[in-house]
């Protein structure tokens, strides 16, 4: 049985439903399709988005200073974000086959199709991918530690949390004993 917890948080994965079908709308609504993972824009959405780009070398002469002395720390990032994709990958691949666990598709999370926007100058198409792959590299992590929660220790959190994974609202209550020693054993782990 749900817990209050559990059944708002099940409605929350309602809701992301009806977001998803929002989308489709958009879709419509701005005239391009996803065909085979790339997204098809129509000739006349092209133009328009062609119209509207502004071209690099006015948008670098129009940045404001603090813009472009950021640009060597946040770039900098980089190298962490694909250490730790590294790491991530081999733990997901060693690990998650010993515990029976499906391992994430990365390309789920990491997605690329920013590019396709012909509204975007070469540089703001650069910082997309860059912010890309970043945010997408957190959101592969977060599936990966969620997987790995919910075998280890699914159990949430006295406090609420501002966001969670979404294995999340399956995990017993923070004070319900019974249920976390019920889904721990389910895993095939002894007591």
């Amino acid at each position: 049985m749900l817990s209050k917890i559990g059944e708002i948080l099940k409605r929350v994965e309602e809701l992301k439903i009806q977001l998803q079908s929002e989308y489709v709308a958009l879709m419509e609504r701005y005239d391009y399709a996803i065909e085979n993972r790339k997204i098809v824009f129509s000739e006349k959405a092209k133009k328009i988005q062609r119209g509207a780009r502004e071209g690099a070398f006015h948008y670098l002469l129009s940045s404001e200073i603090r813009h472009v002395l950021s640009i060597p720390f946040i770039y900098a990032m980089v190298v962490p974000a694909i250490v730790l994709d590294v790491f991530l990958t081999m733990f997901q691949y060693t690990a998650f086959p010993l515990y029976g666990i499906e391992r994430v598709k990365r390309s789920d999370h990491i997605l690329f199709d920013r590019k396709y926007l012909g509204y975007l100058n070469w540089i703001q198409k650069l910082n997309c991918l860059y912010c890309s792959y970043v945010n997408g590299l957190f959101s592969y992590a977060t599936e990966i530690g969620g997987r790995t929660e919910k075998y280890w220790c699914p159990i949430k959190y006295a406090r609420r949390l501002e966001q969670t994974h979404r294995h999340y609202p399956e995990f017993a209550d923070f004070w319900d004993a019974e249920g976390f020693t019920e889904l721990y054993a389910s895993k095939g782990k002894t007591k």
